[in-house]
């Protein structure tokens, strides 16, 4: 609950930090220092070494970024060759992608049955956790609620400070299986303090995936096909895992780096990822196509998108802050590999639909930013449709609603940042500390 001040004394208040904490931008230029942890170029400053994931959108050619089509890779394997397997299968493949995160290797047919089972049976909450700790302090937010609930788990357990890599397995995908219940049992909640709507609570089915389980749960009458699983279990084996840098992911290895605990650090990097500018962009993204959809007269004139977006980029509509989200992306280039694969799945689902004009909107978008953000830029700057742009339609064909967006996000994240706090628990070896150039000056202190 926030302090109550006068209204006068709280803007008073509020002029005098600005002007005490914000810091000239010349001097990031004079100093050389690499903001966001970004060269000029565009390419990140290498801050640790990693061999769970690659993020691959340019080379560097004679020392010139060079840019091509994305592609990320598991542990070494292709991300579009993982899912072309399981759909040829017709299986569920999240699990397995979990697996191959966490211990380094593709699972044997008996042990990801094993490991699947394992799951199944860490999904329950321990006894009283809902009420206490759901129940009992609804959030509007759910990333909020799951970074809380993250933390609470601390509690239950005996040995919370133990960190042997059995102890960080096992604390993993206890978490790992237990996120899709916290998600849909603090949804529950919300809908019935803030939202005004009746909260149904489901038991949990054994047998369902991950995909089938949030499905299950978040359903009044837990009806699904097979099509919208599988949907939903390709959307979180995308979002399984995107490299060390990632925002999220670097805050989680930066807690571990410390010594803490893994709730603490998996709990931090909840709050990363929530943020507008990481993983909060697949609902930003749903609101700016809402405001797209009220205010383009004509879904069909790409003069009239591009003024739209013109004006966006201007900080003149949409929700003023010049960004255009689902476009862009901090290494990729000339595609997101994961945009890719949704944006066919997205087409496929929303044929011979409502969504199917919707569809065409974002794709106008997509087709129109690069050419809007240079005009009125001036930079350069490669603009390519990111896994946001198309991420959020698709929740929404699957009736998932809008403020799950996220909440999936981390639901599937989880088992990216377990594989980075355990590879930095074994290979890290020192706190991460980088260093900030002070500008202040000496001054004469003078009692009050």
């Amino acid at each position: 609950m926030k302090l109550k001040i006068d209204e006068q004394y709280r803007k008073a208040l509020g002029s005098e930090i600005v002007k005490n904490n914000r810091i000239d931008p010349k001097y990031y230029s004079r100093y050389d220092v690499k903001r966001g942890l970004r060269n000029a170029d565009g390419t990140g400053v290498v801050a640790g070494i990693t061999n769970i994931c690659n993020v691959h959108g340019y080379v560097m050619n004679e020392g010139e970024k060079q840019n091509i089509d994305g592609e990320l890779y598991y542990r070494g394997y292709n991300i579009n060759d993982i899912i072309k397997s399981v759909e040829a299968d017709e299986r569920f493949g999240f699990e397995e992608v979990v697996y191959l995160l966490l211990m380094g290797r593709l699972p044997e047919a008996e042990e990801l049955r094993n490991f699947n089972a394992a799951i199944s049976r860490n999904r329950e909450l321990p006894d009283g956790f809902f009420e206490d700790m759901i129940l009992k302090a609804p959030s509007r937010d759910i990333m909020n609620k799951i970074a809380r609930s993250i933390l609470a788990l601390y509690s239950y357990d005996d040995s919370p400070e133990t960190k042997t890599p059995e102890d960080e397995l096992l604390t993993a995908i206890s978490i790992i299986s237990k996120l899709p219940v916290i998600v849909a049992s603090a949804y529950q909640v919300k809908r019935r303090f803030f939202d005004g709507k009746t909260m149904y609570m489901h038991q949990i089915r054994p047998e369902e995936s991950t995909a089938e389980t949030l499905l299950s749960l978040l359903r009044f009458d837990r009806e699904f096909t097979f099509e919208e699983a599988r949907l939903l279990d390709l959307m979180l084996m995308l979002h399984a895992e995107h490299g060390g840098g990632n925002n999220s992911a670097f805050a989680c290895r930066v807690l571990t780096s410390s010594g803490t605990d893994p709730y603490s650090a998996y709990a931090a990097a909840v709050g990363a990822l929530k943020g507008p500018l990481h993983g909060g962009a697949n609902q930003k993204i749903l609101e700016q196509l809402d405001y797209l959809k009220a205010n383009v007269r004509n879904w069909q004139d790409e003069g009239e998108i591009r003024d739209m977006l013109r004006k966006i980029l201007l900080k003149e509509a949409g929700d003023r802050t010049g960004k255009l989200y689902g476009m862009g992306h901090a290494v990729y280039t000339l595609s997101d590999p994961r945009a890719v694969i949704l944006k066919a799945e997205a087409k496929k689902l929303a044929a011979g639909t409502d969504y199917e004009a919707e569809l065409g909107l974002l794709e106008a978008v997509e087709r129109n930013a690069q050419e809007v953000f240079t005009e009125v830029t001036g930079k350069e700057k490669t603009l390519c449709a990111n896994v946001d742009m198309y991420s959020g339609i698709c929740y929404r064909m699957l009736k998932i609603p809008d403020e799950l967006c996220t909440p999936m996000f981390a639901t599937a994240r989880i088992a990216g940042w377990s594989a980075h706090r355990i590879e930095e628990r074994l290979t890290g070896g020192r706190i991460i500390r980088p260093a900030y150039k002070s500008i202040s000056k000496p001054k004469n202190y003078s009692a009050v």
